[in-house]
């Protein structure tokens, strides 16, 4: 099926809920759970192209493995 197409159908779809209020909300929140979980992955494949990312990235699980690191409360991070 092309985007096109899906596209389309969705939109039919939609048509058929649009008098529902709470089915438009349900329909709304599923779609945003979608596009926060596209954006979560492509700014993970975007970090992890950059091979000096990865290389810091491993080196500081590395030292997390060794106990090299000092906990820090989370209500510290905005101080």
């Amino acid at each position: 099926m092309t985007a096109l197409q899906l596209n389309a159908e969705l939109f039919r779809e939609l048509s058929i809920i649009a008098e529902d209020e709470g089915l438009m909300k349900k329909a709304l929140k599923a779609l945003k759970k979608l596009s926060a979980k596209k954006q979560a992955m492509d700014e993970t494949e975007y970090i992890m192209s950059s091979p000096e990312m990865v290389k810091i990235l491993r080196e500081g699980d590395e030292e997390i493995a060794k106990g090299n690191f000092e906990p820090i409360a989370i209500d510290d991070l905005w101080k």
